[in-house]
């Protein structure tokens, strides 16, 4: 028997792939989102309907789209994935020619039922993109130039889109998970070396072109750069949230105030505290162990991707999933930082525990391919 049929008789198939799912990665996902539906009935008061009944529904929608997903063989996902990242970069299109404004940005497609954010479905998109690139392309050319140059421009055509949103915050997510694959395919350290110095090129660019003609970021872009150095240089207006989000954190302590006993979510000091700092909520009912807790969650999130991964011998399957699981990791690093003030706030939601549709929805389905790598993976006897 070749190889090749030996691995096509150990795929799964039929209803012997539930026997093959994940099932500690879905409890996870569930205690996740869990601790997410706590979180929004102590910011709305005990009021579960709310914002924690409509989470709870499009997490029961999302775990139906996670095993729709999941039980589609994994070969379907690596052939549709140049029509998905062409599609999903035809909606940032849609976004910058009819997209709904929230909040003084223009992000979403209107669909009735759901507001979508395009941005948040080209997360993923571009992580498939890159991994059926990296399937297709012969390893030992990974690092040649004219090889590099394709997922360089795949990586910043949504990324240009999606920061005339503006969203700079989802840009740098799409601009650092793609970097992240191209490291993990194999691409040359040195490539990044450059990439690194241009960085730090843009930057110094960034600060002189404040003021003047040309400037590079909008001025609340700049604001939130100000805040990030030193918030008490406005601590009402552009630094105001960071200097609450630090108090709600310090004031939970070790083991936190009590269930519905924050002040400043309680109180309405707390700016977004149903979205993107619902963090400090949690740390500061539950305090430091109630936010290790989650942390510990997410890091055992990505254990299990990172081990179902390294177990996979398809390489398109294993780039996917450490794809996604770079992806999940930005996006609960990021947020973290951000409201404790390690970094400046670029609106970037906490996975499963934010309230937000899109988010949801997408991220579930991402767990889904994952899944699907998972359950389709050839298996000895």
């Amino acid at each position: 028997m070749s190889y090749l049929e030996y691995t096509v008789k150990r795929v799964p198939t039929g209803l012997s792939k539930v026997l093959y799912v994940n099932w500690a990665l879905v409890l996870l996902l569930c205690a996740a989102a869990g601790i997410g539906l706590l979180m929004l009935t102590s910011v709305a008061g005990g009021n579960v309907a709310r914002w924690a009944e409509p989470q709870a529904e499009r997490f029961a929608l999302g775990l139906v789209a996670m095993f729709a997903v999941a039980f589609v063989p994994i070969w379907f996902w690596r052939n549709m994935a140049a029509l998905a990242y062409a599609l999903s970069v035809l909606l940032l299109v849609g976004v910058e020619l009819f997209g709904a404004v929230g909040m003084g940005a223009q992000r979403w497609i209107d669909l009735g039922f759901l507001r979508l954010q395009p941005s948040e479905v080209t997360k993923i998109t571009l992580v498939m993109m890159l991994a059926a690139y990296y399937d297709w392309l012969d390893i030992h050319k990974v690092s040649r130039p004219v090889f590099v140059l394709m997922p360089v421009v795949l990586i910043l055509i949504p990324t240009v889109l999606v920061l005339k949103q503006p969203d700079l915050g989802t840009a740098l997510l799409l601009m650092a998970g793609g970097g992240i694959l191209m490291f993990l395919a194999g691409v040359h350290w040195l490539y990044f070396a450059v990439v690194g110095a241009l960085g730090g090129g843009l930057v110094t660019a960034v600060f002189l072109s404040r003021g003047t003609d040309w400037q590079l970021l909008k001025d609340y872009q700049y604001r939130r750069i100000d805040t990030f150095l030193d918030p008490s240089t406005d601590p009402l207006g552009a630094g105001y949230h960071i200097t609450q989000s630090k108090i709600a954190l310090g004031s939970g302590g070790w083991s936190g105030r009590g269930f519905m006993q924050g002040t400043q979510s309680r109180l309405n000091f707390l700016p977004e505290k149903h979205t993107d700092f619902i963090f400090t909520t949690l740390a500061e009912e539950f305090g430091f162990l109630g936010g290790v807790s989650l942390l510990a969650l997410y890091v055992l999130i990505l254990v299990f991707c990172v081990s179902s991964a390294l177990k996979n011998k398809d390489r398109f399957s294993s780039l996917l999933t450490l794809g996604i699981a770079a992806t999940f990791f930005l996006f609960f690093a990021l947020n973290m930082s951000m409201v404790m003030g390690l970094a400046p706030v670029v609106g970037v939601p906490l996975p499963l525990v934010s309230y937000g549709g899109s988010a949801m929805l997408v991220l579930m389905a991402a767990f889904g391919l994952v899944q699907s790598a998972h359950i389709h993976r050839p298996r000895g006897r």
